[in-house]
């Protein structure tokens, strides 16, 4: 079961995420939060697996909260909700640390898959606005001439990394490649390191950026 921290000033959304992430798919919400201001402290007291945390927010929106949880060696993984046009809470939140972005009034299914991922450590990135998040994602980064190339990792490396970039999770990769997940993750630990990248968000925009995949 995973446990769940809701996030959200407006109580009926709470109420409606609720609904959708239940007992029958997995999931388990133990508690809420009405602002960003209450996050710290909920997940020390009910130590989530996941923050599912909408993007804007009236006193600390869901950027702020996340950098500040993101301080701490056990905090959770953090899905941000966002509308279409939220560039701007897209790029704080991807500098602050979020492990997947999902729309707001995308359906149930969607957010359900969304949560299971980022929960399991994997990055999501809602297709419909992956082109911004890798534009936001950009211009937060300052471009280095001498950094990593993609020619650092290993052909088996290049192709975890292709399949990260599509979006797949450890397992599906592992089931993609015909190999282990247990092996699949220590390909990701070496693509981490050799191309210095802090998580899978990173990992995504590199082979966007490398060519090694392309928007669909």
């Amino acid at each position: 079961m995973i446990t769940v921290l809701l996030v959200d000033d407006q109580q009926l959304i709470r109420a409606g995420l609720r609904r959708i992430l239940g007992p029958r798919d997995g999931f388990e919400v133990v508690g809420e939060c009405a602002d960003g201001s209450e996050v710290d402290a909920a997940v020390r007291e009910l130590n989530p697996d996941l923050v599912i945390m909408d993007a804007r927010m009236k006193q600390m929106g869901g950027a702020e909260a996340t950098r500040l949880l993101r301080q701490r060696p056990d905090s959770p993984p953090v899905l941000i909700l966002t509308t279409f046009d939220d560039d701007e809470v897209l790029s704080a939140s991807l500098r602050a640390g979020a492990s997947g972005f999902q729309l707001k009034d995308a359906p149930g299914e969607d957010l359900i898959r969304a949560a299971r991922v980022v929960a399991e450590g994997d990055a999501w990135l809602d297709p419909t606005v992956t082109a911004r998040v890798l534009t936001a994602y950009r211009g937060t980064t300052s471009s280095k001439p001498d950094g990593p190339r993609a020619d650092a990792v290993s052909e088996r490396e290049r192709e975890v990394l292709a399949l990260i970039g599509r979006g797949l999770t450890n397992a599906e990769i592992a089931e993609a490649l015909s190999i282990s997940e247990v092996t699949v993750k220590s390909h990701v630990g070496h693509i981490f390191n050799k191309l210095d990248l802090r998580d899978r968000a990173a990992a995504i925009v590199f082979a966007f950026d490398h060519g090694i995949v392309a928007p669909a």
